[in-house]
């Protein structure tokens, strides 16, 4: 036992460990086969023409290119890859023009990763893109280049062309297949979650609905707007999407039938794995007809319709997917989209805040590789580029693991740089070594990174002939590069003691309180597709909630145990948004909607909820108040006789809203726990 004991101790910490172990993520054959063909031709033909650092300088565009691959649709990656690239070209060339310049090179790379961080917070492509505007910036102004000045550049975008001549090779005969397969996944995603209503699986179904709409939606709705009427299978496959909103919300409403008729008959699962395959095989204008039994009350109802509208719209040839109540809203014209994205970053607080630590970081790691007598090194602000990624994770985890990474990525190239000769072997040794980085890069952060080092050590002894004596200089920079995102990146910032969690909860429960006065408004003119809406935009923001959460668990202490702590109000929020949305479906199928003094209530009370979070953190998790229910989902007022169901499933002394009070109750009870 004391054995046990003092192991335990000497363990290292679980927010360090998770990052290393690996991720359960299937291996992406296609893009294995891809990253060996992209990196390995380019310097095939570099060599063949007597000129190997033209190969090396497309094989590093074309590494690029296979980190950016990351969408399914064709069309986004176009935009994944093409976009990106442009940047990356832009960077080298500015890197290039201060090949050391010293001082001036480092207020060059300064101002650049300013404008990476900015622009990082735009979205995933801009994110990429600011990660090789910077990136090669930084290899271009530590490397020596091929003149005239304008030969790197279009290096890198013929590596990066042949990712994309490769990606989109099946095009054609693969063209909106992934799309489909997404919508169809969703509907599937949306038969368990009919499935799992009123059982203890009914949170966790929920939760995998909402990731589907999201992924679903991201695909098709990228370039929605140039696109749509000029795409019948895209239109298509918008409205079939939109479709299953109904079903969505119904099985929200299902949760709340009376314990004492059990699940929901299997047909209505059945139906919508019956609706993903008709989705999935594509062929417009195929009947499809549901055997349904008859409904037996309010939830029953809601299913019933909104399964036969999704059948419906599965087998119309041509549907509208923004006719009818538009329930999702027709986007604006793309030039108004990129204003306001532009806009919002550029006022945006936190976009100023990740530039300047982001600048801060840059500047400090290129004074020591550009003036201070420290071995001239790209890698040193190379690896301050990577860390301090956002979107990557926690800067401190990162940090860690990206020391781990390169330590056993050198371990890789050791060998390599040592036997290998330079030359023809390169070719074969670059296939193997590139076929690492898509399998790696599933896995986790510290993989990728062992993965892409030996790669990038390969290519860059291409270019300064240095061989062996690249690995121990590589490691030292790497420490140090880690080092200084640590201290300049991490510690001198008071936000990297806290985590954001709360603010954002506090946000999500004000929104929650407007959604739940847009629900239950009386007012006939009140367009309820708006109700639609914000409902969609509260589920991504605590998806966004949920990210955040995950991100702080990984920082050290105490800011990952104090993240912790908001776990169960996180939960709490989401269920309150959905026993929302199922008392509406429940008014609209017959049940009595609540007084209007009700609806006040609970909107004073979220309202008050959202201002303790901004208040203060939460105490220690505690669990929501004991309820004999609580396990499947259900709350008290939802037992009763079976004649239950068509009256509402509830008492004349609870109201239909009392699913909904109970939410917000066990709420604020988990933000406040009492003295009990």
């Amino acid at each position: 036992m004391a054995r046990s004991a003092r192991a335990g101790r000497l363990a290292p910490p679980s927010w360090i460990t998770a990052g290393l172990r690996p991720q359960p993520a299937p291996i992406p054959w296609a893009a294995v086969a891809r990253a060996a063909v992209a990196l390995s031709a380019p310097l095939a033909v570099g060599l063949a023409a007597g000129q190997p650092q033209y190969g090396a300088l497309a094989s590093m565009g074309a590494l690029s290119g296979v980190i950016g691959d990351t969408a399914d649709a064709y069309r986004m990656r176009v935009y994944n890859i093409a976009v990106p690239q442009l940047f990356g070209a832009v960077g080298v060339t500015l890197g290039t023009l201060v090949y050391g310049e010293g001082w001036l090179a480092v207020v060059v790379l300064t101002l650049i990763a300013l404008v990476s961080g900015m622009i990082s917070s735009i979205g995933s492509v801009a994110s990429v893109s600011g990660l090789l505007l910077l990136l090669n910036a930084v290899v271009g102004a530590g490397l020596p280049m091929p003149a005239p000045w304008w030969k790197p550049p279009l290096l890198l975008l013929l590596g990066g062309l042949v990712v994309l001549a490769l990606t989109l090779f099946a095009w054609p005969l693969r063209g909106g297949v992934p799309e489909r397969t997404a919508v169809a996944q969703t509907y599937r995603t949306v038969a368990d979650f009919l499935r799992a209503a009123g059982t203890p699986a009914h949170d966790e179904r929920r939760l995998a609905v909402t990731h589907s709409l999201n992924r679903s939606y991201d695909l098709l709705l990228a370039h929605r707007t140039r696109r749509h009427g000029r795409s019948p299978g895209l239109t298509r496959l918008l409205a079939q999407l939109n479709a299953v909103i109904p079903v969505v919300e119904a099985a929200s409403a299902a949760k709340l039938r009376p314990a004492s008729l059990g699940p929901l008959p299997d047909a209505y699962q059945a139906a919508a794995r019956a609706l993903a395959d008709t989705v999935e095989r594509g062929r417009p204008g195929e009947p499809h007809t549901l055997d349904l039994p008859p409904p037996t009350g309010p939830s029953e109802r809601a299913v019933d319709q909104a399964l036969r509208y999704a059948a419906a719209v599965a087998g119309e040839p041509a549907p509208d997917p923004f006719g009818g109540a538009d329930r999702l809203g027709r986007p604006a014209v793309l030039h108004v989209r990129a204003r306001r994205t532009a806009r919002a970053a550029l006022l945006s607080g936190a976009s100023w805040r990740y530039g300047l630590r982001l600048a801060l970081c840059i500047g400090v790691a290129q004074t020591l590789v550009s003036v201070i007598a420290v071995p001239r090194s790209y890698w040193v602000a190379l690896t301050v580029t990577f860390v301090m990624k956002p979107d990557f994770g926690s800067v401190f985890s990162r940090a860690v693991l990206r020391a781990f990474g390169t330590a056993v990525g050198l371990l890789i190239a050791i060998p390599v740089l040592a036997e290998v000769p330079r030359g023809w072997w390169d070719v074969p040794t670059i296939a193997l070594l590139a076929m690492l980085i898509p399998a790696f890069s599933a896995k986790g952060y510290a993989f990728q990174t062992a993965a892409i080092t030996p790669v990038i050590l390969l290519l860059s002894d291409l270019l300064n002939h240095q061989g062996f004596r690249l690995v121990a200089p590589r490691l030292y920079d790497s420490l140090i590069g880690c080092g200084v995102s640590l201290i300049a990146g991490y510690l001198l910032w008071l936000e990297s003691w806290h985590t954001r969690i709360g603010d954002r909860l506090a946000d999500a429960a004000a929104d929650t309180a407007a959604y739940v006065r847009l629900a239950f408004d009386a007012d006939p003119g009140r367009d309820q597709s708006a109700r639609l809406r914000h409902r969609r935009r509260l589920y991504r923001d605590l998806s966004a909630v949920r990210s955040e959460f995950q991100r702080a668990l990984t920082e050290p202490p105490p800011t990952g145990a104090r993240a912790a702590a908001w776990w169960p109000l996180v939960i709490a929020v989401e269920r309150i948004v959905e026993a929302t949305t199922a008392t509406r479906v429940r008014i609209d199928h017959g049940v009595p909607p609540p007084p209007a003094a009700e609806v006040a209530a609970i909107t004073r009370e979220l309202d008050e909820l959202a201002a303790a979070l901004r208040a203060d953190a939460p105490r220690p998790a505690t669990p929501p108040p004991s309820d004999p229910a609580a396990g499947t989902g259900r709350t008290g007022a939802e037992t009763g006789p079976e004649t239950g169901e068509e009256s509402g499933g509830e008492s004349a002394e609870d109201g239909v809203l009392a699913p909904l009070r109970q939410e917000v109750r066990a709420a604020r009870a988990i933000a406040s726990p009492g003295p009990g």
